[in-house]
């Protein structure tokens, strides 16, 4: 039984430095950043995502 609790402790390990605020930072940022390209190229959020129609006037 020690074993499987210490390959489980190992296993993990590696995760927690992802759960920290940093990580979750660039996430954010990363997201955003692709947002704001996509609105660049005339995407919007939406369900399904469509890109925006101009209208000839």
């Amino acid at each position: 039984m020690k074993k499987k609790q210490i390959l489980t402790l190992i296993a993990f390990l590696p995760v927690i430095p992802l759960l920290s605020g940093c990580w979750t930072l660039v996430a954010v940022g990363a997201g955003a950043y692709g947002g704001y390209k996509m609105k660049e190229n005339g995407y919007t959020l939406q369900n399904p995502i469509t890109k925006e129609k101009r209208s000839n006037k």
